[in-house]
């Protein structure tokens, strides 16, 4: 049966036809084209929304065996992806089609370039300056500098390690497990932004057949925690409990079920009965520090609360040089207020979680997380049980940036099943993910700026930072940004200010960017503000004011996410490269200059943005890995580290790979068990190729001198000092060869019997940032207030880009979740503290047919306390399309608008005030 994509046919209407599944399109055994080159293209990501893109693209190409780039894009429209951006999955039907119809088709590789020793014109492919306007996928480029060493595996696009199940659909994550007996949760959620419970009645939900279970804040013992995912100790405050006797946010936990069936477990929610005392609400963080607001934790018992009467979780203050002195000898002085919205991750796997008691009476949780080792730590004390006793599996996650870094399902599971002895699994709705899981932190950003002959010689930034109602998160994001948004330009005299406040929304938490990219959107706005008023280029004025290589970054020591910091340098950079590449690749200044006089209703745009990021926090994240040796010569790699989409256990493998002369395909990658992986502290603050891989390099060092060891007793060497390891195997000087079987042979069953193993830790000091050039073109219709993007190009440093194929999906899925950071994605709630849009219907996310031509060059430096030079790519990716956007649009129609998402009323609204002027 083919329908057109994105129809609906009903079961009923199917009876009687042929229903093609993922599991169905192999043929004779075969993997189907599709599939394959799905694998090929490194189109696949998360894997979570495969299955619809691939049955999606045969549908169309049943139909159309030849399809436009558009006709692709429309036929994609219906499936929702968050990972991708869709360049690599358009790219991937493209290549099917032409497999398909019987034509050659070349490998998916990068460009590879070599990086001028010079300053001058870079050797850019014509197809890169885009002068037709399509928007067709394009490999990316990779400029490499002469002095790089070169590499066999590192750096060369290799297929992730996962993708072959992923594009089979095999059962790989959280919910496609099923045990015997297997209950299933569901939670109770308050319909009231703020209200105390008086009492709450069970009875009847408990008395209805098939429920196991019903658990209310006087079932479970009242222990406090932070539900932040994050190192030991975790930063306060500890405001939450399981369950609790009042509701701070409408989706705020109120009791849990367990049932025979989902359909009995909602039975039994819609049977409770509860007596709320409906309590005054405050919705926006300016009012709720303001005396007279209600007090939204006024509970004896939380520790780590700022100032609980004004609403204050936290309050952040740091300083260095004489910010007063520096602004009264200032030419000049800028201030400017800007607005960034509460944003939804919508990664496409609802939170999920199985918790069950194994065969020695061990709790085991199965659950989608970013934070496996956090979550055993924390859990345990809120069911009682110690950590011995917990194991915790981490399978393929659907996608999480930073929703998953967080304690959400686990301990209400786990409570249910202590209590019916019974597997079971909760999942959230996707409303719940809305009301109940987290968000990115709204935040109102106020800068001040002293000018003296064009430098940046004073910066004060006062941020407001929109926790919701609890307070996970809030002392870090914000931390964070306000670093990263006085570090970009470092002036030698800065003030950092910040008042995080509670509101009665959904909590706010970790989200792609983490505070970051809030503040550098206003810093960046405000700095071409000033080079406009001062009549300066710009680029110019940025280039000669941002962070440089051999600068200490004057306020790493005072903010150090969550407590003091190291004091941190610039050692590598290629942020002027960045630019000029990105400038020569939009003719930026030409199309400046036929931009100006427009007077027509659609308006063209072109801006750019600077943003820099970090690679993991300094001397506090740490990350463990094993390696073994197998009798064949293979090797098991065991590592905590996270994969959740973005291609960590291939690159990981790929450092390992390096290091002992290996194809990639001799490495079994297991991850995320914490009974069988070492420590990892999981997926965020772009830590994992950095630390984690800094891990794996060292254990593969490690057992790469034992197999030199071993090899050097086997020829009868007195040292290994001689021998060269290569192409599995290793060779004497005199000409004999051991493979590596005969090498792991000999170790386990003959000569001096041994395992050749390691396990090693890493953790840096240093935080080494990598930076980069957002550039945009857009149309602004003048009329309807509407912005359509053309075209979005990323220039990054990430140091050695170890994979170019994961590394650009990562780059273009996070210009993705910029897109609708800028222009439509928000939160939105009523003064009561209603969501208006908590489904996807209402919260839009950017679509297939959507994009923008989405082009990524990454220039690469050798970070030298990096992994063969690496440094982290996944967050910087997502900071730089607001301020470019931002840019475009002053450039397109002159206004500068401070508060986003630029959505057609508010767009059109400032070019009505603008004109009344």
């Amino acid at each position: 049966m083919h329908s057109p994509p994105g129809w609906k046919t009903k079961a009923v209407d199917a009876n009687g036809t042929e229903i093609t599944t993922l599991e169905g399109l192999k043929q004779n055994g075969e993997i189907h084209p599709i599939q394959q080159a799905f694998i090929d293209s490194s189109a696949i990501q998360c894997g979570y929304c495969t299955p619809a893109q691939i049955l999606s693209a045969k549908a169309l190409l049943d139909e159309h065996p030849n399809p436009s780039d558009d006709e692709i894009r429309k036929a994609l429209n219906h499936v929702l992806c968050r990972c991708t951006g869709y360049v690599r999955v358009v790219d991937a039907v493209h290549r099917s089609a032409a497999v398909l119809r019987g034509e050659k088709v070349e490998p998916f590789v990068p460009i590879e370039l070599r990086l001028p020793k010079h300053d001058g014109i870079f050797e850019l492919p014509e197809v890169f300056y885009r002068r037709d306007g399509g928007r067709n996928p394009l490999p990316p480029i990779v400029f490499t500098p002469d002095s790089m060493e070169k590499t066999q595996v590192i750096g060369k696009p290799e297929i992730k390690v996962d993708a072959k199940k992923l594009a089979l659909g095999r059962p790989v994550f959280t919910d496609d497990f099923i045990l015997e007996g297997m209950l299933y949760g569901s939670l109770l959620t308050s319909p009231h932004a703020h209200a105390r419970i008086r009492n709450i009645d069970t009875s009847k939900a408990q008395a209805l057949p098939g429920v196991h279970a019903v658990l209310t804040y006087k079932d479970i013992p009242r222990i406090k925690y932070a539900s932040g995912g994050q190192s030991y100790p975790q930063p306060l405050p500890y405001d939450q409990v399981s369950l609790d006797n009042k509701v701070r946010h409408v989706g705020d936990r109120v009791a849990v079920v367990a049932a025979e069936t989902p359909e009995i477990a909602q039975q039994a929610l819609d049977l409770i009965k509860v007596d709320y005392e409906i309590l005054p609400v405050v919705v926006d963080p300016e009012l709720a520090m303001k005396d007279g607001a209600p007090i939204i934790h006024d509970e004896p018992d939380t520790e780590g609360i700022y100032n609980a009467r004004k609403n204050i979780v936290c309050h952040i203050g740091a300083e260095v040089g004489d910010i007063e002195d520096a602004f009264t000898q200032a030419d000049h002085i800028f201030e400017g207020s800007y607005r960034t919205p509460k944003q939804q991750q919508v990664h496409l796997e609802p939170h999920v979680c199985i918790t069950y008691w194994d065969e020695d009476d061990r709790l085991t949780i199965r659950t989608s997380t970013q934070v496996p080792f956090h979550i055993r730590r924390m859990v345990a004390p809120l069911i009682g049980l110690p950590v011995k006793r917990i194991r915790v599996i981490k399978p393929r996650i659907g996608g999480g940036f930073g929703n998953k870094q967080e304690l959400i399902l686990e301990d209400l599971c786990a409570h249910l099943t202590l209590e019916t002895n019974r597997p079971v699994r909760m999942e959230y709705t996707r409303t719940q993910e809305f009301t109940s899981s987290r968000s990115r932190h709204a935040n109102i950003i106020n800068y001040k700026l002293g000018v003296k002959e064009n430098k940046i010689t004073a910066a004060s930034l006062y941020l407001i930072g929109d926790t919701g109602a609890y307070g996970a998160h809030a002392l870090t994001v914000n931390m964070v940004g306000g670093f990263k948004g006085l570090t970009l330009y470092n002036p030698p005299n800065s003030k950092f200010t910040s008042d995080v406040a509670y509101t009665n929304t959904p909590p706010a938490g970790a989200f792609r960017g983490y505070g970051a990219m809030q503040c550098q959107f206003g810093i960046e706005v405000l700095m071409e503000e000033i080079a406009e008023k001062l009549g300066l280029d710009v680029v110019k004025f940025k280039r000669d004011n941002w962070l440089k290589v051999g600068e200490t970054m004057h306020l790493s020591k005072s903010l150090g996410e969550g407590r003091e910091g190291k004091e941190q340098i610039l050692y590598t950079s290629a942020l002027d490269q960045c630019v000029d590449i990105g400038l020569q690749a939009t003719d930026f200044y030409t199309k400046r200059k036929e931009h100006n006089n427009q007077n027509d209703r659609y308006r063209k745009g072109i801006g750019m943005a600077v943003v820099m990021h970090g690679s993991s926090i300094a001397d506090l994240d740490m990350a463990a890995a094993t390696l073994k040796m197998n009798d064949d010569g293979s090797f098991n790699l065991l590592m905590g580290a996270t994969d959740l989409g973005t291609g960590s256990d291939t690159i990981l493998a790929q450092i390992a790979a390096e290091v002992l002369k290996i194809p990639l395909d001799d490495l079994i990658v297991y991850s995320s068990d914490t009974d069988f992986t070492p420590f990892d502290k999981g997926a965020y603050a772009s830590s994992t190729t950095y630390i984690s891989g800094g891990a794996v390099q060292k254990a593969a060092i490690k057992v790469k001198e034992q197999i030199l060891d071993h090899a050097a007793r086997m020829f009868g060497y007195p040292n290994s000092k001689e021998l060269k390891l290569e192409n599995r195997q290793v060779r004497a000087p005199d000409g004999r060869i051991f493979s590596f079987a005969e090498i792991a042979l000999s170790s386990l069953h003959q000569q001096d019997q041994h395992q050749i193993i390691a396990t090693e830790s890493h953790k840096s000091p240093l935080s080494p940032p990598p930076t980069a050039a957002q550039f945009a073109e857009i149309v602004i219709d003048t009329k309807t207030g509407k912005i359509s993007v053309d075209r979005l190009l990323m220039v990054v440093d990430c140091g050695r880009v170890i994979n170019p194929a994961t590394a650009t999906g990562q780059v273009e899925g996070g210009m993705a979740q910029a897109l609708g950071f800028t222009l439509d994605e928000e939160m939105l709630f009523d003064q009561e503290g209603q969501p208006l849009n908590p489904n996807l219907k209402q919260y839009r996310i950017p679509r297939a047919v959507e994009m923008p031509a989405m082009d990524v060059v990454f220039v690469q430096t050798d970070e030298p306390s990096g992994p063969y030079g690496a440094k982290s790519v996944s967050e910087i990716s997502i900071d730089g399309v607001a301020p470019a956007i931002a840019s475009a649009v002053h450039d397109a129609i002159g206004i500068w608008i401070r508060e986003l998402p630029y959505k057609p009323d508010r767009v059109k609204l400032a070019i009505k005030q603008d004109k009344q002027k």
